[in-house]
């Protein structure tokens, strides 16, 4: 797994975004072993979820939804869906989906490593946002990386031709291991032969500001389905 499960204990005001919006946006999918991963045979028809047939964009990792909701909402033609495992943080994304009104966003408490694998079918999904994944700096740890070349494997049959792979971390050393997986990728191309412009859309989280307070740089990347 690429990342490690954190209290759930939630505040006042998510609990309440949780009992207000849940039933709108949470996507029950059936658990495995452990609570966060998916059952063999899990499934989920996502023109059904979602009401309509539209593009897929998937977040993996989507936090308290600060890049999430504004991102979502820029792109009302699409259906959005997202992968978070901390649910305090699920919830603060309720509210902000509900305070904004944004309604094409669905949220799956799940590991979305496995859930990409698993929940889309080949050649769907028009995006792929991960952003600020955990960079888990110790050697002995970075088999825990998302980003992984055998990750890359699993994002280039999901992604439609042409799809488009988005992501930024604030440290340089997984910035580099992100191109020394990925760079040659038979499937993937480096759209911008090196690191990408940022992207316009996403805005400044406050977790990156403080990366940014610190010192830190900000690295984006653009991958491209090969035909």
């Amino acid at each position: 797994m690429s990342f490690v499960r954190r209290s759930s204990r939630m505040n006042d005001s998510q609990r309440g975004a949780w009992n207000r919006h849940a039933a709108d946006y949470i996507v029950d999918v059936p658990a495995g072993e452990l609570s966060t991963s998916l059952a063999e045979g899990a499934a989920v028809d996502w023109a059904e979820e979602f009401g309509r047939e539209a593009e897929l964009i998937v977040e993996i990792g989507s936090g308290a939804g600060d890049s999430l909701v504004p991102m979502a909402a820029g792109r009302p033609d699409a259906n959005v869906v997202a992968f978070e495992v901390f649910e305090p943080a699920v919830a603060s994304t309720l509210g902000r989906l509900g305070r904004d009104g944004v309604t094409n966003v669905r949220l799956v408490v799940a590991d979305g490593a496995q859930a990409l694998g698993q929940l889309f079918d080949d050649a769907t999904v028009g995006e792929l946002w991960t952003f600020f994944a955990d960079p888990w700096h110790k050697a002995r740890h970075h088999k825990r990386r998302l980003v992984s070349r055998s990750f890359g494997d699993v994002v280039a049959a999901k992604l439609r031709p042409a799809g488009l792979w988005r992501l930024a971390t604030d440290w340089e050393d997984y910035a580099l291991w992100m191109r020394e997986q990925l760079d040659d990728h038979p499937a993937l191309e480096n759209v911008h032969g090196g690191w990408s412009p940022r992207l316009a859309e996403r805005p400044v989280t406050k977790y990156e500001a403080r990366g940014i307070a610190q010192g830190r740089q900000v690295f984006d990347l653009t991958y491209r389905r090969r035909p």
